[in-house]
């Protein structure tokens, strides 16, 4: 498992590569090209949550709350 620092590193990466609209990355030597916008949101959406669990914090949990009448 990468360290905090990496994971930090990779994500300032993919971030950058976002907002400057390039789809191709390489970082500890690898090179990764994604496919769409979507894709690449969805890598940061997953080492986000990577990070958030290496740096010992809980994983975002959905909650769906459905009722039949009022309140």
């Amino acid at each position: 498992m990468a360290s905090v620092a990496e994971l930090e590193a990779r994500l300032e990466t993919l971030k950058a590569a976002r907002a400057s609209g390039v789809r191709k990355v390489e970082y500890d030597g690898n090179s990764v090209e994604y496919r769409s916008d979507a894709e690449l949101r969805r890598a940061i959406q997953d080492l986000t949550e990577e990070l958030r669990t290496a740096q010992g914090g809980q994983s975002r949990k959905s909650l769906t709350v459905r009722m039949k009448k009022g309140w």
